[in-house]
C-alpha cells in the first residue's frame, strides 16, 4: 500500500510505501522543540519506502537525527536518521491523517506534567528496550 501525504502549502509532497515498521508518540524534549508541541506522533519507515518531492530543509537536531521541513511554510514533515536507515514521518502531515494510530509512548519521562496518557498504550521511560 501507498500512502501520500505534504506539507500544509503543498510544495512538498512524499509517498510511503508499505506498513510502518513502529508508530510511536515520542515525548522526548528534543521532539517537543523540533515539532513545537507536547509531542511528536509519528510513523517509523525504512528511509527506502519513502520518496519526497519538493524544496525541504534539515536542521541537524542531534547526533543521530536531522528534522526535515517544507522550505515555504515551514511544516515540520519528518525526523530523519542520518545514517541512512529509518526516517519518522509526521502522522499529521499524512493525507489520511487517521491512517496509522500509535501503539506506544516513548521518553515518558520527559513528558509535559499537564499532558494525561490514559489511552492504554505501553509505555516506556526513554526509548524502547532492546
Amino acid at each position: 500500500m501507498i500512502r501520500e501525504g505534504g506539507c500544509l502549502c503543498g510544495a512538498v509532497r512524499f509517498k510511503a510505501e508499505g506498513e510502518p515498521l513502529n508508530v510511536r508518540i515520542c515525548h522526548c524534549r528534543i521532539c517537543q522543540k523540533a515539532m513545537g508541541s507536547p509531542f511528536f506522533a509519528r510513523a517509523q519507515f525504512d528511509q527506502r519506502a519513502l520518496t519526497v518531492e519538493g524544496d525541504t530543509a534539515r536542521y541537524a537536531s542531534s547526533e543521530n537525527i536531522d528534522r526535515v521541513f517544507c522550505k515555504r511554510c515551514g511544516t515540520r514533515l519528518f525526523a530523519w536518521r542520518r545514517n541512512g536507515t529509518l526516517a519518522g514521518v509526521a502522522l499529521a502531515t499524512f493525507d489520511d491523517r487517521n491512517a496509522f494510530a500509535p501503539t506506544e509512548h516513548i521518553w515518558v519521562s520527559e513528558k509535559l506534567a499537564w499532558v494525561r496518557l490514559d489511552d492504554g498504550l505501553t509505555q516506556y521511560q526513554t526509548t524502547i528496550p532492546a
